[in-house]
């Protein structure tokens, strides 16, 4: 997937694009029968994972859901948005409607409930094993199966104390992936489908299913449409101000941080944060960022996020806790090892400039002159942005 680009002393800003806005952009997506039977070279236990999840579409007109029982599925949040209903799409073409459940659960989950689901096996949320392979189950739009893609495996797990914290892996998934299902290689359900791009790619833990029933139903609808609204908002807004170039005023950049911080959705928060540190906003995307990490400390995107926008505001010193703990969870993305010269030069941590030096010589060695000549003989330090 592709990331939409600002630049920081000429150098691409990596986006970790959600789902959802790659998806909102897909071309061409007509409903046609779904095939859940094609071929699959994956473990038997995740080819048959496949009868358990379903093309839909929504306000997010390309995502997944995965059946958790007869009548019952989970999808993500920003698949719905403020919608009540959802279109499924059946192995035997056939279209059914299901019911959006509501729901105050602030992590990016959402059940649906439809009668009209034919008979079928489900999957059982579980927890993940370690070192176990993983795979990403979802709707492929461009060939119209239910595709069990590549696998891969647990990058970084959440912290227990963080119940909104994500996994993080780096199991393929695409546009049209979102409210998949991620298994392991017996088939069980560790997670559903959130987000992804550049090698990165987050699910929300399976056993979250269990917190969310827990605040579904009708009891929960006032609260449930609020966050919707919040999510469609901030998803359109995003959109708008997609394209690098252009200058938000100050009710725009206002709406953007309010209807993105109130969905609760982290991604669409680091969006936030990205389209308005680009814009000069520096404090706003920083709130948001720091929002965000604080949901989950892990959230790589977040955190180079932060780094981007403490560099673009001249404040080195605040970037280095985030790039020194990037190098030590083993980031090697080009930008963040560049920020780490800078920022370690300038800011008087020298140790965390050559660390990235010599990563830098691992990965892209025609990159390293420069850098060298810039940690040997640094230019004036730039002043803090006011």
């Amino acid at each position: 997937m592709t990331g939409r680009g600002c630049t920081v002393a000429g150098r691409a800003w990596p986006t970790l694009l959600p789902l959802l806005l790659a998806a909102l952009v897909v071309a061409g997506f007509v409903p046609t029968a779904w095939s859940q039977s094609d071929a699959c070279a994956r473990p038997e236990p995740v080819c048959e994972a496949r009868a358990a999840v379903f093309a839909v579409s929504s306000f997010d007109p390309a995502g997944s859901a995965v059946r958790l029982g007869p009548n019952r599925l989970v999808t993500a949040r920003h698949v719905v948005a403020d919608e009540q209903t959802v279109t499924v799409f059946l192995a035997d073409g056939q279209e059914i409607e299901a019911q959006v459940v509501p729901s105050d659960y602030l992590g990016d989950l959402i059940l649906l409930e439809s009668d009209a689901l034919p008979p079928g096996p489900s999957l059982t949320p579980k927890g993940i094993k370690p070192g176990a392979a993983l795979f990403s189950v979802a709707a492929d739009v461009g060939s119209r199966r239910i595709r069990a893609y590549r696998p891969g495996r647990l990058q970084l797990a959440p912290p227990p104390d963080r119940p909104l914290a994500r996994l993080h892996h780096d199991a393929y998934s695409q546009p049209g992936n979102s409210g998949g299902a991620l298994v392991d290689e017996s088939g069980r359900l560790v997670g559903i489908v959130a987000s992804g791009g550049e090698g990165r790619f987050e699910a929300i833990p399976a056993k979250a299913i269990f917190a969310l029933s827990a605040h579904s139903g009708p009891d929960f609808a006032s609260a449930s449409a609020e966050i919707g609204t919040a999510v469609r908002i901030c998803t359109l807004l995003l959109e708008e101000h997609r394209a690098p170039g252009g200058r938000l005023g100050d009710e725009e950049a206002k709406a953007i941080e309010t209807a993105c911080r109130r969905s609760g959705n982290r991604q669409l928060m680091d969006l936030a944060g990205q389209t308005l540190g680009r814009n000069g906003r520096a404090p706003a995307a920083i709130s948001l960022f720091e929002q965000g990490l604080a949901e989950d400390p892990n959230a790589v995107n977040t955190r180079i996020g932060l780094a981007i926008t403490h560099h673009l505001a001249r404040d080195f010193e605040a970037a280095l806790p985030h790039l020194r703990w990037l190098l030590d969870n083993g980031d090697d993305d080009l930008t963040v090892l560049r920020l780490a010269i800078h920022a370690g030069t300038w800011a008087g941590d020298e140790a965390l400039a050559r660390r990235a030096l010599e990563r830098l010589g691992e990965v892209n060695p025609e990159s390293v002159p420069a850098a060298r000549r810039f940690l040997n003989d640094p230019p004036s330090r730039p002043a803090k942005a006011l």
